[in-house]
């Protein structure tokens, strides 16, 4: 399925992912924490289908339950005790809560890098800050691109090396040991010249040099503008509101919240709609789709 978001300009994109990573790690409400990790989970199925559904469920989900179990067993802070460990610790109610939106947190911001993975292809970042940044710039964008490329190329060598008998599931302990350095020695060779190559071929290329042009296939236009007036809107409000306190939830030492008003709902709001954007531009070039289809 194609994802209309990736279509626009990298800026819209970039823009996106900041707030909305920026967001997932200070906003501790739990409101916020809900609809951050709902919707982080979604677009990311909806960009990676059902591999993003066996990582969320089978790795995510297992996560968020290790880190909540995690912080009561070692943080005893908190008013509301429930019970006394066998050690005369007690396990109190905030210490619990704490743990659980630490958790949520944590696997919410790595589901929106993964979707930024996804959308923010190396040739956008370059595109960007290949002007400001040219050196930070490359290196970020092969930093992101390393460990899809270095797994896809361990598998290669491991399966070569699995034809002629020296695979890590071949011999005895002593003998797998041996296959997988060998193994490991021709990954590290392979990165070295990798490395060495790439730099070759960019500095022949006059990268970085001062005055060099870059071919561009993107253009900022009205889809864009319209699209950047509403992620500046809406996450103008949710920052003003979190500086006015709509956001603020504390955990220690008692639990405690701005109090449920209208402008904590219209701040809720603008924050669901600004973590559906992605879903909610989908949603919409899906539907023109379909009536330019149904009027052919």
């Amino acid at each position: 399925m194609k994802d209309a978001f990736s279509s626009y300009h990298p800026l819209v994109n970039f823009l996106y992912f900041v707030m909305v990573i920026a967001c997932s790690m200070f906003f501790l409400h739990p409101a916020c924490l809900i609809i951050s990790l709902f919707f982080s989970f979604a677009y990311s199925i909806y960009l990676n289908g059902k591999k993003a559904i066996r990582f969320n469920f089978l790795v995510m989900l297992p996560m968020l339950i290790i880190t909540a179990l995690i912080n009561p067993a070692f943080n005893h802070e908190g008013v509301t005790i429930l019970t006394y460990l066998e050690n005369g610790n007690p396990l109190t109610l905030e210490s619990i809560t704490f743990g659980v939106a630490s958790a949520a947190m944590l696997i919410t911001v790595i589901c929106w890098f993964s979707c930024y993975n996804a959308v923010m292809t190396s040739d956008k970042f370059i595109y960007l800050f290949g002007k400001l940044i040219p050196a930070m710039s490359l290196i970020f964008s092969m930093v992101l691109r390393f460990v899809p490329t270095f797994k896809a190329q361990f598998q290669r060598v491991s399966d070569s090396q699995k034809c002629v008998g020296r695979d890590i599931s071949n011999g005895g302990v002593i003998t797998r040991i041996r296959h997988g350095i060998r193994i490991m020695s021709i990954m590290i060779t392979w990165v070295l010249e990798n490395a060495i190559e790439t730099s070759d071929s960019m500095r022949s290329r006059g990268y970085g040099l001062k005055g060099r042009t870059a071919y561009s296939n993107y253009t900022f236009d009205r889809r864009d503008q319209w699209a950047l007036a509403a992620l500046t809107l809406v996450g103008g409000y949710v920052l003003i509101s979190s500086l006015y306190g709509a956001m603020y939830f504390r955990y220690y030492p008692s639990m405690k919240g701005h109090g449920l008003s209208a402008f904590t709902i219209s701040a809720l709001g603008s924050y669901v709609v600004m973590c559906a954007i992605p879903l909610i531009m989908n949603v919409w070039e899906d539907r023109k789709w379909k009536l330019l289809q149904s009027k052919i």
